[in-house]
């Protein structure tokens, strides 16, 4: 037996329940891994409320981790017992001391990266090379608007956007995380989405931005749009504050022929060559130094309740981990 965090329901953080499980066996194409760390990320949050439907119940949620291979299933090459691997994305299943996956959802660790730093940034830093690389590539000399700056996917974009010569506007909810954002390349914080236009108009000397990136939904979709020049982009990839409700497209026309996205990694790193391509991406900025990845907090897995709870009242800041 090994154990893991179970639901049997939708509900708030108190359906996580620490269970004993079977230890699961590879199959052909798998690979049983060990977890040593566990993201915790807002999407995890969707699937245990039921925004986000798991396939069955019980389900064991959680979208990235980083651990050791233990075993492999008949025709696995890509990766070999005592790899150090990470991975992130869809199924879900990564609240357990044990999992078994697809081996070619896994990726190989470079040596100079932990196993927290791993399961701290493989979605969210994967996330963040795909919104700025592929969905809108952000060259230099762009200004971005960016939500939920001091976030584990805001940090981490801050700082590659800065990379790459943008400048990059943030919102945050509190003083404490407008001064987490700057130090991670934000160039301009503004805490509150009150008068949000206004404040980008002001910053870009009435310019506007050619890009926004929204991770909070509902409570800020409308004054995003708002944001944007004539023919921007609008990316929603969240929905922290609840769903975008439904949209009138001709909106967009009115407010300049805007495009809007709502783009997932699963789409982006569907094709298992796209994965290692956005991982290895991720892991050069963080080995050059380019992005740091922050860890600032921890809690055992058996205590996932208790994580959700500060996630969902946003008391975290950067990226949380999960220790089995």
């Amino acid at each position: 037996m090994t154990k893991a965090i179970r639901i049997h329901a939708y509900g708030g953080p108190e359906v996580l329940q620490w269970e004993d499980v079977p230890t699961p066996e590879p199959g052909p194409g798998e690979a049983l891994v060990r977890h040593q760390a566990i993201g915790l990320n807002y999407i995890d949050v969707y699937f245990r409320t039921g925004l986000y439907k798991a396939p069955a119940m019980p389900a064991v949620i959680g979208m990235e981790a980083a651990g050791v291979v233990e075993r492999v299933g008949p025709d696995v090459t890509a990766v070999a017992p005592g790899d150090r691997v990470a991975t992130a994305g869809a199924p879900i299943g990564a609240y357990s001391q044990q999992r078994v996956i697809a081996a070619d959802r896994l990726v190989k660790l470079p040596p100079a990266i932990s196993f927290q730093t791993a399961a701290a940034m493989m979605l969210q830093g994967m996330t963040a090379e795909y919104l700025i690389r592929r969905t809108y590539k952000v060259k230099a000399g762009d200004t971005i608007l960016l939500h939920a700056a001091a976030g584990g996917v805001g940090l981490i974009l801050s700082q590659w956007a800065k990379h790459l010569g943008a400048t990059v506007i943030g919102v945050v909810s509190t003083d404490a995380k407008a001064e987490l954002a700057r130090a991670h390349g934000t160039e301009h914080a503004i805490v509150g989405a009150e008068n949000l236009p206004a404040e980008v108009k002001r910053i870009t000397g009435g310019a506007m931005v050619p890009v926004v990136y929204d991770s909070v939904g509902r409570d800020t979709f409308a004054a995003s749009l708002d944001c944007l020049t004539p023919l921007g982009v609008m990316v929603s990839f969240g929905n922290s504050s609840g769903p975008v409700p439904p949209v009138d497209i001709a909106v967009l026309a009115a407010k300049g022929s805007l495009y809007l996205t709502r783009p997932t990694l699963a789409t982006y790193t569907a094709k298992p060559a796209d994965l290692q391509a956005t991982a290895k991406a991720l892991f050069d900025v963080v080995e050059s130094g380019a992005v740091r990845i922050t860890v600032n907090q921890t809690f055992p897995l058996a205590e996932a309740a208790a994580a959700h709870s500060a996630l969902e009242s946003r008391r975290t800041t950067g990226s949380t981990v999960l220790l089995p």
